[in-house]
């Protein structure tokens, strides 16, 4: 009998192999991501008159901040125990292994790329690494960059997500049904919520809602930012109550997972900023 709300999940993780090292389809995504954002934000800049004398920087920024502050996200909040004994490995895409060697040259070491990540951490990073691009660039303002990044972060959320899908990471709990899907290459048998296809289906209508009313309100500063931080970040605090626990502070303060409590104040900024915004263009 044929189960259809069951799927039995096993996909090859790795687009191709040269020895030990291998491109991943979750690197694949973040190339594609990438590559729609900075197009995206092309269109804005030609829209509204924007030198891209601006765009290529803006994207460089945009590139190191994510990954490193989703790096150093993952290995403070959520990892500490793991990464505090292995401080080679938190800015270098390896894994200790005794039988591993990175195409002959460092020994006892596997390529994994960048698996650990999280997308608090790359928010915090996001947020930093703007700011310090705008005081050395001076455009326009702060708020109108982030405004501008609602769009293509957003969806860039939706191609990870897919990601940490075809890795079978990050999942979702035991759903005690028929319901789920069953990630074999964990040797598992029994079906789980794919919470990564929830939060990656939440984070497209959200992509959807915010190109809806980007012409709409862009000319509001700061409006769009609060409805980014408050959409993404609520997505992502509902979805947490279907997500296997990854660690993290929640140890100590169990009542919620530790992505839930990172949300939180990432949330009330969103409701904060939207309501600034509002009271802001009605003194206008």
């Amino acid at each position: 009998m044929i189960n259809l709300l069951q799927i039995k999940w096993s996909p090859n993780e790795v687009l191709f192999q040269i020895g030990s090292f291998g491109l991943h389809y979750y690197s694949l995504m973040f190339v594609i991501a990438f590559s729609i954002g900075y197009k995206i934000v092309e269109k804005y800049f030609v829209e509204e008159n924007v030198s891209k004398n601006y765009l290529e920087p803006l994207f460089v920024y945009m590139v190191f901040s994510t990954l490193l502050g989703a790096r150093l996200g993952e290995v403070f909040f959520y990892s500490w125990d793991y990464y505090q004994n292995h401080f080679l490995e938190i800015l270098l895409p390896i894994r200790e292994n005794i039988n591993g060697s990175i195409l002959g040259f460092i020994k006892g070491y596997e390529f994994t790329g960048f698996r650990g990540l999280a997308s608090h951490g790359a928010a915090i990073g996001i947020i930093t690494g703007i700011i310090i691009f705008q005081l050395k660039n001076k455009l326009k303002s702060t708020l109108w960059i982030f405004d501008r990044l609602t769009v293509p972060v957003t969806l860039g959320g939706v191609f990870i997500r897919l990601g940490n899908f075809i890795n079978s990471e990050i999942v979702g709990k035991y759903t005690g049904s028929d319901f789920g899907v069953v990630f074999e290459n964990r040797g598992e048998i029994l079906p789980r919520h794919p919470a990564q296809l929830y939060e990656s289906i939440g984070y497209f209508f959200l992509f959807l809602f915010l190109r809806k009313i980007y012409s709409k309100i862009y000319h509001i500063p700061g409006y769009l930012l609060g409805v980014f931080l408050s959409g993404i970040f609520s997505i992502r605090f509902l979805v947490e109550f279907v997500k296997e626990s990854q660690g993290g502070f929640e140890l100590y303060m169990p009542i919620l997972s530790t992505g839930q409590w990172l949300s939180i104040p990432l949330i009330i900024s969103g409701l904060f900023i939207i309501y600034k915004a509002r009271l802001n263009k009605s003194i206008q």
